[in-house]
């Protein structure tokens, strides 16, 4: 049982700081799509259709194994939070831009009209608005997240279903093991979709 908890601690910290990295990279790349120069708008757009159009689990092996020939070497933790955390901010990026998009066109002429900085504009008006639409897409992609955690074992990190498995083979108990390691799943999803709907709420209100 003291593994299973090792496990589960493992896999809440892969969501914790992968859900961190995605949702901040992820408005990095929305605010550069806007960029006044193609230079960094196609870059920027080349760069995450890579990332979004390349399976997971190619880009763990590649951050693991090929980017230490190149003398970057991290443990296989820090490689797997930060590889989920870059993956899932490509689709975040859309949602971002998405919610940005659907900021009334008046609220920008209001902030002009009151000669806001362009940095107050996207600070105090457009994101506060645009990331209260995005919410609940946002809270999709954790989820999403959630279930690929255990793609991580591919490279050494010992997740909650990793160390069940592992475990189980020891007893052949696997389908207590992995029934538990379901239910843990399903739990910590409907744990995030309430935490998700709440701070909607707050936000709505």
């Amino acid at each position: 049982m003291p593994h299973f908890w090792d496990g589960l601690l493992v896999t809440l910290q892969i969501l914790l700081y992968g859900s961190l990295i995605s949702f901040s990279v992820g408005l990095i790349w929305a605010l550069a799509f806007r960029a006044p120069t193609r230079f960094i708008r196609w870059p920027v757009g080349a760069i995450t259709e890579f990332i979004r159009n390349t399976p997971l689990l190619v880009q763990l092996f590649f951050l693991y194994f090929v980017l230490p020939e190149a003398g970057i070497q991290f443990s296989a933790f820090t490689t797997g939070v930060v590889a989920i955390g870059l993956h899932y901010s490509t689709y975040t990026a859309q949602v971002y831009r998405a919610g940005i998009e659907a900021v009334p066109v008046g609220q920008w002429e209001a902030a002009r009209a009151l000669s806001l900085p362009y940095g107050r504009t996207w600070t105090a008006v457009i994101l506060p608005q645009a990331i209260r639409r995005v919410v609940p897409a946002l809270g999709n992609y954790v989820v999403a997240m959630l279930k690929d955690t255990p793609l991580l074992a591919g490279i050494g990190v010992l997740e909650l279903l990793q160390r069940s498995r592992l475990e189980a083979a020891k007893t052949f108990q696997y389908t207590e093991a992995l029934t538990v390691v379901g239910v843990a799943f399903i739990v910590i999803s409907y744990l995030a979709s309430l935490l998700l709907r709440s701070l909607e709420r707050r936000l709505v209100h």
